[in-house]
């Protein structure tokens, strides 16, 4: 079934290109970063996400916080956490006001490989964006998300 199978509702159309054009960038930049420098996207997403903490009130992320902007569970994130922290690429500590709660730090180490893994994720975004847009089930999905302006 392709994204314009009559069969298919218009919504159920525009939902099958878009996880399309979802699984071909995510398997483009999975390769490439784990090609380049070990990692997977999952892995990727959680040290630029983690990395954007500040230290200070309101400066950590709780850990669900962390898996919505993974886009994992909150029991895979705590895996994926640990992986990474076996690897010396992330650190954990208890809150000094709740010590309940924990935080995650990426070390540096972490953040070195991060900077080396970004350009690797841009370029294989931009390729994988420029192949699908070949493609004219997927063009104006490509051209929509390039002209998405996300306000910081």
């Amino acid at each position: 079934m392709t994204a314009t199978d009559p069969a298919l509702t218009a919504l159920a159309q525009g939902w099958c290109a878009l996880s399309l054009l979802h699984g071909r960038i995510e398997s483009h930049i999975e390769r490439a970063l784990e090609a380049g420098h070990g990692l997977s996207m999952r892995e990727f997403s959680l040290l630029d996400v983690l990395s954007r903490q500040h230290n200070g009130p309101g400066g950590h992320l709780q850990m669900k916080q962390v898996a919505d902007a993974v886009v994992l569970s909150q029991s895979a994130t705590t895996r994926l956490v640990s992986r990474l922290e076996d690897r010396g690429l992330l650190s954990r500590y208890l809150c000094d006001t709740d010590r309940r709660g924990i935080y995650t730090d990426v070390t540096e180490s972490g953040l070195a490989l991060l900077a080396e893994a970004r350009p690797t994720n841009d370029t294989a975004l931009r390729e994988a964006l420029d192949e699908a847009a070949k493609n004219p089930e997927l063009a104006p999905l490509v051209s929509a998300v390039e002209g998405l302006r996300i306000p910081a």
